[in-house]
């Protein structure tokens, strides 16, 4: 009999509201075992930067709240846990777009990320370990972010979240606005730290193929839930997903929800 994954993160049945008003999420579970890669699929507008957001407790800013469910890390709750004491615990975002400090230098935003270390010994093994993982940054240590390519600028994202030491990294769209070589580039290097490092991924991603492909679970989201989840090797050869998500299908439906008769398990109702 194998042994059950250690479950690390669970999100269980969560509401999010904007504004008081807008409700956003509408009862979305899932969980995320230790050491694994979990993608959070679907169009613009699913859900999944907010889902992420709820996680990180990065919501206030944008008036967005948890109205209902529950988030836990390791068995303790985190709903009311700050983005700071979500990176003491092991636990960092890398944003949508990127948001390297533009007149920063490439070393110098990853250096941003350690602040919460204070042995300079250790924050200098994790500068040379960030280096080894993305050799583009270390020739381009001394350049502005503002003057790097789109490319760069997502290895420095991804490398100043490394920076903190994590346990944990939430990366939201890591292929947005990339060429398809540096999107393989990005999801290889994601590939290495989760097998080699041991950094467990929760990843939002619009590109379904190649995000299944080094996934090892996912959750498929539209309108603020969760439609389908299974095994990425599973989802990948699902007839509907393949039409859907992956443009394998000859038809023009765009969405599950288009097709009455198609029988998904429709989460939130059981």
């Amino acid at each position: 009999m194998s042994e059950k994954p250690n479950i690390v993160l669970n999100v269980n049945g969560i509401e999010v509201i904007y504004n008081h008003v807008i409700l956003v999420l509408k009862g979305v579970s899932l969980n995320v075992p230790e050491g694994k890669i979990v993608a959070i699929l679907g169009g613009n507008g699913a859900g999944k930067t907010t889902t992420l957001r709820a996680i990180s407790n990065l919501l206030h800013g944008e008036r967005g709240e948890v109205t209902k469910g529950s988030i836990e890390l390791r068995g303790e709750r985190i709903e009311n846990l700050s983005p700071a004491d979500l990176v003491q615990r092991g636990v960092v975002q890398v944003m949508e777009g990127r948001h390297c400090f533009a007149h920063l230098t490439i070393e110098e935003n990853l250096l941003t990320g350690s602040y919460t270390r204070k042995d300079k010994g250790e924050i200098a093994a994790n500068l040379d370990k960030v280096y080894t993982y993305f050799p583009r940054l270390k020739t381009r240590r001394t350049s502005q972010a503002a003057y790097t390519s789109g490319g760069e600028q997502q290895m420095c994202a991804i490398g100043r979240a490394l920076m903190t030491n994590p346990s944990m990294v939430l990366l939201d769209e890591p292929s947005m606005g990339l060429a398809p070589q540096i999107v393989h580039e990005v999801f290889e290097i994601v590939k290495d730290l989760n097998s080699i490092e041991k950094v467990t991924f929760l990843l939002a991603e619009q590109n379904t193929n190649m995000a299944l492909k080094y996934a090892d679970y996912g959750y498929i989201m539209e309108s603020g839930r969760v439609v389908m989840d299974g095994a990425a090797s599973d989802l990948a050869s699902n007839e509907d997903v393949k039409e859907f998500y992956l443009g394998m299908g000859g038809g023009e439906r765009k969405s599950f929800k288009d097709v009455k008769s198609y029988k998904r398990r429709k989460r939130w109702l059981a």
